[in-house]
């Protein structure tokens, strides 16, 4: 039964896929015109981060048309299980970001399962470097810049993360750790972000009671789609379960952790990760602002009606006002016009 039900798996993902794309289309054609703070923002679509041009290697940048001078950046990284979604269907966070000044790059990368590790990695890795070379072209602050993602995205987030940090012996991670680059900050939300022994979240009697038989299908299909046959070698790819490298001892040659914003619910059955994160992170002595939100589902921040989705965002716009430019006083001319979440939504 549970074989049947994997081997559907992928057929429901590829649905969904195209449904939420072909939604985000329509969706997003009339919803910047109907919230004022989402129609004073201008996007520059399907700009190419690396060659040859492809729709995976497409990137939009959104930025307030009022804006003045350089801004504060951030890269995002969208979620969808390592299999679906796009950089189009998770319009709403770039538009929430920008909304608020920031200048947000958000990208698209290869995906699983025809896809699997490392290349979504090596494409966020190549979004990255795209931004320090070609931001400042765009009126970004390459100075200031922070990656967001969530999900799959947190997994990307969290590890190039530590490629940027941390030497690595992989290839394709020389680069970017060679760059130098600063990060003001990061926030992997809700991340899937240790791919071993994924049937961990439900060995426990209790816990396999209480978790449904689909959602075992969809953690089981998220590791598989960034894996793919070599799942049960996942511990041969460390990149791939980037928790797992923050949970050991700092690295000769390393460079200092960027502070990190991290949110969840506790009906999310990847809560274990983040809290797992969090400790990690405090071991090392660097900057972890959880927020842990109870009987939220995962992905609950898209969901911007709702009372605990504002609470979020909330926290993570503070979070990232205090490290992308300090506080408003402090802030400099064209530092993020803060518009609340309560304000967007009476609009």
């Amino acid at each position: 039964m549970t074989r049947a039900r994997d081997s559907i798996m992928p057929l429901v993902r590829n649905g969904l896929h195209k449904a939420a794309n072909g939604f985000s289309q329509v969706g997003y054609g009339f919803l910047p015109w109907v919230i004022q703070s989402w129609r004073d923002v201008h996007v520059e679509h399907n700009v190419p981060y690396r060659r040859p041009r492809r729709h995976a290697h497409l990137l939009d940048i959104y930025r307030r048309r009022d804006a003045v001078g350089q801004l504060p950046s951030i890269l995002y990284i969208h979620g969808g299980a390592f299999s679906m979604m796009s950089k189009d269907t998770h319009r709403i966070m770039a538009y929430v970001l920008a909304a608020q000044g920031y200048q947000v790059f958000n990208i698209n990368y290869r995906l699983g399962p025809v896809h699997t590790y490392p290349k979504p990695l090596k494409d966020a890795i190549k979004a990255f470097e795209w931004v320090l070379d070609n931001g400042p072209k765009y009126g970004a602050d390459t100075e200031r810049l922070a990656i967001i993602g969530e999900s799959a995205g947190a997994n990307l987030t969290a590890a190039l993360t530590y490629c940027v940090t941390h030497p690595r012996p992989e290839p394709f991670t020389r680069s970017v750790f060679e760059r130098e680059a600063t990060l003001s900050c990061v926030a992997p939300l809700y991340g899937v972000l240790d791919l071993y022994d994924v049937q961990r979240f439900w060995r426990d009697p209790d816990k396999s009671r209480r978790m449904a038989s689909w959602i075992k299908g969809e953690i089981r299909g998220t590791a598989y789609s960034y894996l793919g046959n070599r799942v049960k070698r996942a511990l041969q790819f460390p990149l791939a379960s980037p928790l797992r490298l923050f949970e050991e001892p700092p690295v000769p040659g390393g460079r200092s952790l960027p502070p990190f914003f991290t949110s969840v619910g506790t009906a999310d059955p990847l809560l274990t990760d983040t809290i797992r994160l969090s400790d990690a992170l405090h071991k090392r002595n660097t900057e972890c602002d959880l927020h842990v939100f109870r009987g939220e589902i995962h992905a609950f921040n898209v969901m911007l009606w709702r009372a605990a989705a504002r609470e979020q965002w909330g926290a993570l716009f503070d979070f990232l006002e205090r490290h992308m430019h300090g506080t408003l006083a402090e802030a400099p001319a064209q530092a993020p016009h803060y518009v609340s979440l309560a304000e967007t939504l009476a609009e």
